[in-house]
C-alpha cells in the first residue's frame, strides 16, 4: 500500500501540473510534460506512493509504483 498521496501529471492551463490524489490545487505547474514526470517521481519516491500520467484527453496513459508493492511484477526487466 501506498503511504502518501499518488501523484497525478495533468494537463494545466499553464502547461502540465502535477498534482497530489484529491487535492484541488496544483504542487508544481511546468511547461513540459516531461519535467512534470520527473517532479512526480521524485515526490512520489519520497512519499512511497505511485505516479499516474494523464494524456492530453485526461486518461491516464501510464504510472509507477515506488511504494511497497503487495503483487510486484514478475518480468525483470
Amino acid at each position: 500500500m501506498a503511504k502518501g498521496r499518488n501523484q497525478h501529471v495533468v494537463r494545466h492551463s499553464e502547461g502540465w501540473a502535477v498534482k497530489g490524489a484529491g487535492n484541488t490545487k496544483a504542487t508544481k505547474v511546468v511547461d513540459t510534460q516531461k519535467e512534470a514526470i520527473q517532479i512526480a517521481e521524485e515526490i512520489a519516491k519520497n512519499q512511497q506512493s505511485d505516479t499516474k500520467v494523464h494524456g492530453r484527453n485526461g486518461r491516464i496513459r501510464a504510472g509507477n509504483s515506488y511504494g511497497n508493492d503487495p503483487f510486484p511484477p514478475r518480468d525483470k526487466k
